[in-house]
């Protein structure tokens, strides 16, 4: 194996959270001008189609996948739908920085799960360890004031957690019955956004939806941030590392968005940076480590 190669996985994982960490700023502008429901269908339509052309030029696709189906529906409305409109719901309703945090109890849910279902992902002392000490990490980050916790709300902590839960459970549910089947990656995360889209049109309400355009940022945001890269690049980029590292691991991407949520919490939205908070972050990368250790 080449020293490229080695690397490659890696470069994909840092990738892969920097680009996730952008998309809470991108719902919270988003969801000023539309409700959660539209924001998740956009970001899925904008999400789909590149992906489907890319499948195409691949020629990825195959019409003998779709017995498949009832899987891909189930990450559709597990990675898609459901994790989607928890996130932007309560990213509307939280500060940026302590929404990014939340969703760092993603690789929580995905170590329980897949401990549970995944018989080949061993809960060793190691990455019990590393999941502790991430979470610590995501904890300290997340700890609110007097002032953020009475500007936060509950009821957007609780769609923070529905929305991990749901996202957790897909990164097992991928790992278990998606990858073995050994579809390009371009072709499931079609099939998924495909099922997700026809999900979402017929749940979705369109009143109002072209609100978005009244804001440059926000349209760009939902387009390129949420869509474009947010949704078709990172499902891509996902099921890439989870075939090269596991599941476990794999969903251990979801501590570096809260750090990059942070960042930008702090510059656009105006929320300070501490030297806590770089203790923190040394405390989650230090959990992403162990985690990746055999």
């Amino acid at each position: 194996m080449t020293s490229n190669s080695k690397h490659l996985p890696i470069i994909a994982f840092v990738l892969l959270g920097v680009i996730w960490g952008t998309n809470f700023i991108c719902m919270k502008l988003a969801s000023e001008l539309i409700s959660p429901a539209q924001v998740v269908f956009f970001r899925a339509l904008f999400g789909f189609f590149p992906v489907l052309i890319f499948a195409l030029v691949k020629k990825s696709l195959c019409i003998d996948h779709l017995k498949y189906s009832v899987h891909f529906f189930v990450m559709g409305l597990l990675a898609t739908s459901l994790n989607y409109y928890c996130f932007v719901k309560g990213t509307s309703l939280l500060l940026t920085g302590v929404a990014g945090a939340i969703s760092g109890s993603i690789p929580l849910f995905t170590f329980v799960l897949a401990v549970l279902f995944i018989p080949e992902e061993k809960p060793s002392l190691m990455k019990i360890v590393g999941i502790a000490i991430g979470f610590i990490g995501v904890v300290i980050i997340a700890r609110p004031s007097g002032d953020s916790l009475l500007s936060s709300n509950f009821e957007g902590i609780l769609y923070m957690v529905a929305g991990s839960l749901s996202v957790g459970s897909s990164f097992v549910y991928a790992r278990k019955f998606i990858t073995p089947l050994n579809i390009p990656a371009s072709a499931i995360t079609t099939y998924q956004l495909g099922f997700a889209m026809i999900l979402l049109s017929l749940t979705t309400s369109y009143d109002g939806m072209s609100a978005i355009w009244t804001s440059y940022n926000a349209s760009i945001g939902l387009i390129v941030g949420l869509g474009l890269l947010g949704t078709g690049l990172a499902y891509i980029i996902y099921y890439y590392i989870a075939s090269k590292m596991g599941a476990v691991t794999a969903s251990s991407v979801s501590y570096i968005p809260p750090l990059v949520a942070l960042v930008i919490g702090s510059a656009i939205v105006g929320e300070p940076i501490e030297l806590v908070d770089y203790f923190a972050t040394a405390l989650i990368f230090a959990g992403v480590y162990m985690l990746r250790r055999k």
